[in-house]
């Protein structure tokens, strides 16, 4: 005989104890990797993808959003069960920043872009598994990041995903307008 489980919430997650376990929520089911220290790369990477996205957002004219980074909590609106997730480096646009409360540890919306840098210990169904959950709630943009092989892989609802190497430029396009730089900043 089995038992049916009652999906977690996200307060559950939240109240679970920084025993150094990455957890994360998809569609209520808890996911749990062990936390391995960021290689030197994947720290790297996440810096100077923040750095050029924060020189970008600044150009921006005001209201801007914000960029975020390093496990930074988002729980996306629309999926239920309950589905939060730690983002390496995402941008906020200011109309999702206006309907956080000041007591929120998490982000709760849906950012305007979500990068995903690959880490050694990530499966590639892991990594599917988010890119479809980004899409489908309706994140404009997500970049998956490669340190190894210098690429971004660009990820649009309804589009093909499309690859930019080291000797091509990351551009925004429409989602963040003016965006755009080598892609070799990103991992030099």
């Amino acid at each position: 005989m089995s038992t049916a489980t009652m999906p977690m919430t996200t307060a559950e997650l939240l109240a679970m104890p920084d025993d150094g376990k990455r957890r994360w929520l998809i569609r209520g089911e808890l996911r749990e990797q062990e936390m391995t220290v960021r290689i030197r790369f994947h720290s790297k990477t996440m810096a100077n993808l923040s750095g050029l996205l924060f020189v970008w957002r600044s150009s921006q004219p005001a209201p801007r959003g914000d960029v975020i980074c390093g496990e930074a909590g988002v729980r996306l609106p629309g999926v239920e069960p309950d589905t939060t997730i730690g983002v390496d480096v995402a941008y906020v646009s200011p109309d999702v920043l206006v309907r956080q409360s000041n007591h929120s540890t998490i982000i709760e919306g849906i950012p305007t872009l979500v990068v995903e840098i690959l880490s050694p210990n990530d499966t590639q169904e892991e990594i599917d598994e988010m890119i479809e959950t980004y899409l489908k709630v309706g994140v404009p943009l997500v970049w998956l990041v490669d340190p190894t092989d210098r690429t971004v892989t660009i990820y649009r609802p309804g589009e093909e995903p499309s690859l930019v190497n080291s000797r091509q430029k990351l551009e925004g396009g429409t989602v963040l307008p003016g965006f755009s730089a080598p892609v070799s900043l990103i991992f030099d």
